[in-house]
């Protein structure tokens, strides 16, 4: 699963590594978390392009936003199968760029501890991702996103059992490219990350409170350092089967 994420590479360097041609500017994000707008990189009109969208998926068919199930992940195993996410995977893949992502590892007594993941070589990650744009019934347009996942490698197993796909630079166009590369060979790319390309360690609580967004959330945690009060439960959202419930980017 993902259920948070981060972006605190500058815009200059995230748009040379997904080659899009707008010119963003944004802060950096470490705590970025379900409904909130998240950019994709996309393909329009044969070039890369950098769009804003919500986090949270939905497909084109579904009648109220409010009663339909918040996907923030796609399950990269049924993608090609499941009615959410069909056509998306034929036709509307993207790209979800990422410095890092946080996952919770279970333990004892219904506790769970956050851990930060990154790129070993401090490199920003590229997301597998599906999205859809949604018509309400006066015209209104919402363009929506979920993170597609996958097994967890050895490196993350001990900590969950899922983790979101992650999209070499030379396989940008495979992913991308959905007027040339049907869903089926797109799929090649919906495999664990090799081992070594990430490390995890362990980060304080703070994370799980939405409202707090800087650089101590990704500082490696000691058990000498007192945690921060529980929040309060935030609503539960509901998701594909591989995701733990978990709760603007501009």
């Amino acid at each position: 699963m993902c259920g948070r994420y981060t972006i605190v590479s500058a815009p200059a360097v995230l748009r040379e590594l997904f080659g899009f041609e707008e010119l963003p500017n944004f802060p950096a994000r470490f705590n970025i978390a379900p409904t909130q707008p998240i950019p994709i990189v996309r393909l329009f009109e044969g070039k890369r392009q950098f769009a804003l969208v919500r986090w949270g998926f939905l497909p084109s068919w579904a009648k109220d936003p409010s009663t339909f199930s918040l996907l923030i992940n796609a399950r990269g195993e049924s993608a090609r199968e499941k009615p959410a996410f069909r056509a998306a995977m034929k036709y509307r893949r993207c790209l979800i760029p990422a410095d890092g992502f946080y996952e919770w590892q279970a333990r004892g007594s219904g506790l769970k501890q956050p851990f930060y993941i990154h790129a070993t070589s401090g490199a920003p990650l590229a997301f597998a991702g599906l999205w859809e744009t949604w018509t309400g019934p006066n015209g209104e347009e919402v363009d929506t996103a979920a993170i597609v996942t996958t097994a967890a490698n050895g490196t993350l197993a001990p900590i969950h059992a899922r983790m979101p796909v992650i999209v070499p630079p030379e396989a940008f166009d495979l992913w991308l490219d959905t007027a040339h590369v049907d869903e089926r060979t797109a799929a090649a790319v919906i495999a664990p990350a090799p081992d070594d390309l990430l490390e995890a360690y362990p980060v304080s609580t703070a994370v799980n409170r939405t409202a707090n967004d800087d650089p101590k959330l990704i500082e490696l945690f000691t058990p000498s350092e007192a945690p921060p009060p529980a929040p309060k439960r935030a609503p539960r959202i509901k998701r594909e089967p591989d995701n733990d419930a978990q709760g603007v980017l501009f």
